[in-house]
């Protein structure tokens, strides 16, 4: 059976720098590879940033929106660079993810 899918926005959090980019904040390497290790286990299908806005999309594939939260833990952006995830059930009705 295929795991339902899951929206997750992620807004700036606290100590994020305005006037650096996203690949210059603090612990971008870490964080970089935390995602790469998510997408390789196919756990993040899609993600990235909405231009012209200060969240990020990210399109998940888990069991349930607890296994989103535990998923996501480990992100080291967690202290302060990214805000809470908001976590929604999403039910893709046209096309189709990889």
């Amino acid at each position: 059976m295929v795991q339902p899918l899951f929206a997750v926005m992620r807004a700036r959090g606290k100590a994020w720098e305005a006037s650096r980019p996203l690949d210059e904040q603090a612990d971008w390497r870490g964080h970089a590879d935390f995602m790469d290790k998510l997408y390789a286990q196919g756990f993040v299908l899609l993600a990235g940033p909405l231009e012209g806005t200060e969240d990020a999309l990210l399109i998940i594939r888990a069991a349930d929106a607890e296994a989103v939260r535990r998923g996501l833990e480990g992100d080291p952006w967690n202290k302060g660079l990214l805000g809470p995830p908001r976590i929604m059930p999403w039910t893709l009705r046209l096309g189709r993810l990889g």
